[in-house]
């Protein structure tokens, strides 16, 4: 019995020494060399993504940019432009196939697309995209911005000065 304790006791100081470790070490990971004298940041992320698992996935990621550089006490200035196939995944009134093999990650989208209303985030689809994919414009969510153009949406952000983040 006493064995018993010793040991429980040893694996509950193992448990609080391995968390302050790992707290300790995910206070130093940061991006303090890349922020040095940022305050603002402006990016436009190019999003083309060929299904919408993956759009999903890295609609969350990009989220968690934007938190990273709030955390880290940088105003962002986010953009994100949608083109190509992508639109299908953006659509509330997706194709009933695409629907019944991606429900979860649609879902996901849609969320995404609100949190990053709220945020202020701005998100531009591309006509030219939403045209050759059949996707009718009414409906891309209202959060969201329809440009002519995704291309020339990318030039004109870069032009005032945000820096290009591709994804694809």
């Amino acid at each position: 019995m006493n064995n018993i304790l010793k040991l429980s006791q040893f694996s509950v100081l193992v448990f609080f020494i391995f968390i302050s470790i790992s707290t300790v070490q995910a206070e130093k990971i940061n991006d303090s060399a890349a922020l040095a004298g940022i305050n603002h940041a402006k990016s436009v992320f190019l999003i083309d993504f060929t299904n919408a698992k993956k759009t999903a996935f890295y609609l969350d990621i990009i989220r968690g940019t934007h938190q990273g550089l709030t955390r880290q006490n940088v105003k962002s200035d986010m953009v994100l432009v949608f083109i190509g196939k992508t639109v299908q995944y953006l659509s509330t009134e997706p194709d009933d196939e695409l629907a019944m093999e991606y429900d979860s990650e649609l879902a996901s989208i849609q969320h995404s697309i609100k949190e990053f209303a709220k945020l202020g985030v701005r998100m531009e689809v591309c006509a030219v995209a939403t045209k050759v994919f059949n996707v009718k414009n009414s409906s891309i969510p209202k959060e969201m911005n329809l440009v002519a153009d995704g291309f020339i949406s990318l030039i004109g952000w870069q032009t005032q000065g945000h820096k290009l983040v591709p994804i694809f």
